[in-house]
């Protein structure tokens, strides 16, 4: 399950179990000032590559399926007209077995409550002190 909004991305990777997903990792992230100039469906793609590259250890040699509340990334996945950006981020997936499911926003709550989520300490910075002083002696053990 992958999801974005204005400022964050969001995944859970989840195993089928008789007819019950159970959650695996979640996983999120704030976007950086340029990743928040995209398009919604950029942004959309961003969460999908970001979910995969999170979880690439589990998914390199299984097959996969994306739940994705963007209906425009399954056609974006077969065909392949779209910004270079979005090619070559379809270039990086090529190597993970996965389909693509489009899924109504309700069903994907916990990816989109992790894109949701606010970092409290977005604004503060705490500055240290960096210690300049390296010993060479150590350098030549």
């Amino acid at each position: 399950m992958c999801d974005a909004n204005d400022y964050a991305v969001g995944a859970v990777l989840r195993q089928r179990i008789e007819k019950h997903f159970r959650p695996i990792h979640y996983a999120s992230k704030t976007m950086n000032q340029a990743e928040a100039n995209y398009t919604t469906t950029e942004k959309e793609m961003l969460a999908v590559l970001y979910a995969f590259e999170k979880f690439r250890s589990y998914l390199i040699m299984n097959k996969s399926i994306v739940y994705t509340d963007h209906s425009a990334l399954k056609y974006l996945f077969t065909n392949k007209d779209a910004k270079a950006r979005l090619l070559r981020w379809i270039l990086l997936l090529q190597e993970f077995d996965f389909k693509v499911i489009d899924t109504c926003g309700a069903e994907n709550y916990a990816a989109d409550h992790l894109s949701h989520l606010e970092n409290p300490y977005e604004n503060t910075f705490d500055p240290k002190e960096i210690n300049e002083t390296f010993p060479l002696e150590s350098l030549n053990k």
